[in-house]
């Protein structure tokens, strides 16, 4: 979800809530701490330079059983950032605290935000010999209980 994507869901919501991909919901009483843009700048495995810029959400929940974060006020954060740090229209990743700090992708399914897990991947299959596809035991070649070369086996 981006930037642009939250602002336009958070005029039609009554709420804000954010559920886990546990399907349990961050507490109702959390804070969003912070608002920031973090830049990675990175060299792949295959030798190539990236850079990923995300827009971070912290989330919080404090022992304030009563605050409530309304999505005007919401709202009202993004933009402040938005102005003050030139923020730009960016995917946003979200940080909640569980054993660690937890980094999650963020949706929306029609009335809670959702936080989906994020995975990490190679970024370049093609030039440090991850196979392509995976190939059943069944459908390996080979020759009197061994493999054969180029067979694909090892």
């Amino acid at each position: 979800m981006k930037l642009s994507e939250i602002k336009e869901v958070l005029k039609t919501v009554e709420t804000v809530s954010f559920q886990l991909p546990d399907e349990t919901f961050v507490p109702e009483h959390f804070h969003v701490t912070e608002i920031g843009e973090i830049s990675k700048n990175f060299i792949d495995c295959g030798g190539t330079v990236r850079k990923e810029t995300v827009v971070n959400f912290q989330l919080w929940d404090a022992n304030d059983y009563e605050h409530r974060l309304k999505p005007q006020k919401l709202n009202n954060i993004i933009e402040l950032s938005e102005k003050i740090l030139n923020i730009k229209d960016n995917e946003i990743e979200v940080e909640y605290q569980s054993d660690t700090i937890g980094k999650y992708d963020l949706d929306f399914d029609g009335k809670n935000f959702k936080l989906v897990s994020k995975k990490t991947a190679c970024l370049a299959k093609d030039n440090c010999g991850v196979p392509k596809e995976k190939k059943n035991l069944n459908e390996l070649q080979t020759t009197g209980g061994c493999c054969t070369p180029n067979s694909g086996c090892c």
